[in-house]
C-alpha cells in the first residue's frame, strides 16, 4: 500500500539511508541477528566500516553467518560485549548508530536490553558521533522493560543540549498495541 505509515525500524532505515555514503562508518548497538548490521554494510560500501554489538554470543554468530554468506564479513568488526562499551571499541567517529532495542529475535525473551546500560550506551553514542551524525533508537514499550527504557530514553533526550543535539520522537498516537517508537537524535555542533 502506497499511504503505509510502516514501522519504527523503517523510519529509522530511511533516515540512515539519507546519512550514510560510501566508505561512512556505522555502528549496530544491539546487533541481533545481522539483519541491520547487513544492512549498514551495504549502506557504507566497501570502503567503509560497521561496528556491531551484542551481549549474546548466538547474534555474533548469527550476525557473522549473514556476513559471510553476503560477502561482506570484511567490512564489519563484531563485538560480543554490552553496548555501553562501544566507546571503547570505535576508534573513530561515526556517522551513523543505531539501537534496536529489545531481545534477540527468536531466542530467549528472557535476556533483553536494560534501561541502565541502554542510558550509558546512548551517553556513549553521543561521544561517538561526528557533526551531523544521526542517533536512532527504535524502542518497544510492549513489555515491562521497554516501557521502562522509553520513560527514561524520553527523560534523557529531553535534557539535551538544544544548541548541540536536535531529538526528535516518531510514534504512532492511536495504536492500542504499544507499537514501537524511534527516537532519532542529530549532533549539531
Amino acid at each position: 500500500m502506497a499511504n503505509d505509515f510502516r514501522s519504527a525500524r523503517f523510519w529509522a532505515q530511511e533516515m540512515i539511508q539519507a546519512a550514510l555514503y560510501e566508505g561512512a562508518v556505522a555502528v549496530d548497538a544491539t546487533m541481533g541477528n545481522g539483519h541491520d548490521t547487513l544492512w549498514l554494510c551495504r549502506q557504507v560500501g566497501e570502503s567503509g566500516h560497521v561496528y556491531a554489538f551484542d551481549v549474546q554470543q548466538q547474534a555474533v554468530d548469527n550476525t557473522a553467518a549473514a556476513l559471510e554468506t553476503a560477502g561482506v564479513r570484511q567490512r564489519a568488526q563484531l563485538f560480543c560485549i554490552g553496548h555501553q562499551h562501544m566507546a571503547q571499541h570505535v576508534d573513530r567517529p561515526a556517522d551513523v548508530i543505531m539501537f534496536n532495542l529489545g531481545w534477540l529475535p527468536g531466542a530467549e525473551h528472557g535476556v533483553t536490553t536494560l534501561v541502565e546500560t541502554t542510558l550509558q550506551a546512548a551517553e556513549a553514542a553521543l561521544t561517538l558521533l561526528k557533526k551531523d551524525g544521526l542517533l536512532t533508537i527504535c524502542i518497544y514499550p510492549g513489555h515491562e522493560e521497554g516501557t521502562r527504557e522509553l520513560e527514561a530514553l524520553m527523560d534523557w533526550a529531553a535534557r539535551l543540549e538544544p544548541k548541540r543535539y536536535d531529538a526528535l520522537l516518531k510514534t504512532y498516537v492511536n495504536q492500542p498495541n504499544h507499537p514501537p517508537r524511534l527516537l532519532a537524535v542529530r549532533r549539531v555542533k
